[in-house]
C-alpha cells in the first residue's frame, strides 16, 4: 500500500483516516497540537461535546491502524519535500481555519481583548478557568454563541453579544442562539465595533456604531453600511471577537505546485479534491470555507 500522510487531525483529517483504513490503508496523521481532534477538542466547549467521546473515536481509529504523530507542524518542523524523501507518496491537507479574523480598529491590542479561537483553546486546555467582570462578545455566528455561553460559565458578570446582523439575519443556527439566550446571553443586534477603550494598557469598554444594513439589496452580497453618528459606549472587562476565521498556511505548501484562488483557498477538483500538485489533496474548511463539523 502507498504511504499516505494526513496533515491535520481535526474532523476532516479523522474522516479521511477512517475511510482510508476501511480500504486497507494505514495512514499517518500529523497534528501540530498535543492531541488530535482539532476543533472538537480545542474549540467546541465541553458542555456541547464531551472530550471523552472524541477520545473514544480516536481510539477506534488507532485500532483500525491509523497512526497519530502529535506536536509536529508540517511546514515548520518538517517539510512536504522531506516527507516525500521519507517515502510518503500522497498527502491530504486538512488543517482547518486556524487564524482568527481581525477587527482592525483602535484598541485591538489592549490587554483583555482576545480572539474567540484563542479564548476557547485556553478554556479547553484548562489554562483559563475564571473571568472577572463583564464580557462583550463580538460576532453573530455559532462560534460567538459558543464563546458567550462559555464566558457565562466563567464569570459572575454580564455577557453581551453584539453583531452586525438583525435577529433574523444572524448566521448562527436558531437552536444554538436559543440555547445561548436560555443560558443568559444578551444578544444586541445591528451594532458594529468602532473602537476599543482602555486605560493603563487594559480594556475598559468598547464604542459601537449602528449597522444600518449588512447585505446590498442589488448585488445580494455582504456590504455593511453604518451610521457613524449613532454610537453607544459599553463597559467591558473582557472583549472576545468571533467574527470569522482564515487559513494560515505558513510554509506548509512551500515548494509544491498547489495554486490558489479567492484569496487563500487552494484550487482543487470538486470531486477528487486533488490540487494542481497531483500528490496533494485538500479537504475540510481549507477547501470549503467555514462549515459545520459534520460537513468535514
Amino acid at each position: 500500500m502507498y504511504d499516505l500522510l494526513i496533515i491535520g487531525g481535526g474532523p476532516a483529517g479523522m474522516s479521511c483516516a477512517y475511510f482510508l483504513a476501511i480500504e486497507g490503508y494505514s495512514p499517518v496523521v500529523f497534528e501540530k497540537e498535543a492531541v488530535p481532534g482539532g476543533m472538537l477538542v480545542n474549540g467546541i466547549p465541553n458542555f456541547r461535546i464531551g472530550k471523552d467521546v472524541v477520545k473514544s473515536e480516536i481510539d477506534v481509529l488507532r485500532e483500525m491502524g491509523v497512526e497519530f504523530k502529535c506536536g509536529v507542524e508540517v511546514g515548520k518542523d518538517i517539510t512536504i519535500q522531506q516527507l516525500r524523501e521519507e517515502g510518503y507518496q500522497a498527502f491530504y491537507v486538512a488543517v482547518g481555519l486556524q487564524q482568527a479574523s481581525k477587527l482592525n480598529i483602535a484598541g485591538e491590542d489592549l490587554t483583555g481583548v482576545k480572539s474567540g479561537l484563542d479564548f476557547l483553546r485556553e478554556v479547553n486546555a484548562g489554562k483559563l478557568k475564571k473571568l472577572t467582570g463583564d464580557v462583550v462578545v463580538i460576532g453573530g455566528g455559532n462560534a460567538a454563541i459558543d464563546v458567550a455561553r462559555t464566558a457565562l460559565r466563567l464569570t459572575k458578570g454580564s455577557v453581551n453579544m453584539y453583531c452586525l446582523e438583525k435577529d433574523e439575519e444572524m448566521p448562527t443556527v436558531p437552536d444554538e442562539k436559543n440555547a445561548g439566550i436560555a443560558d443568559g446571553v444578551v444578544i444586541n443586534n445591528s451594532w458594529a465595533p468602532k473602537a476599543i477603550l482602555g486605560e493603563g494598557g487594559k480594556v475598559t469598554g468598547i464604542v459601537l456604531k449602528k449597522c444600518v444594513r449588512t447585505i446590498d439589496p442589488e448585488t445580494k452580497r455582504f456590504s455593511p453600511v453604518y451610521d457613524e453618528n449613532e454610537t453607544i459606549e459599553v463597559k467591558a472587562d473582557k472583549i472576545v471577537f468571533a467574527i470569522g476565521q482564515a487559513i494560515e498556511w505558513g510554509k506548509l505548501l512551500e515548494g509544491t505546485k498547489v495554486t490558489f484562488w479567492h484569496g487563500n483557498y487552494p484550487v482543487a477538483d470538486k470531486f477528487t479534491y486533488q490540487t494542481e500538485d497531483p500528490h496533494i489533496f485538500v479537504g475540510g474548511d481549507v477547501y470549503t470555507g467555514p462549515r459545520f463539523v459534520i460537513d468535514a
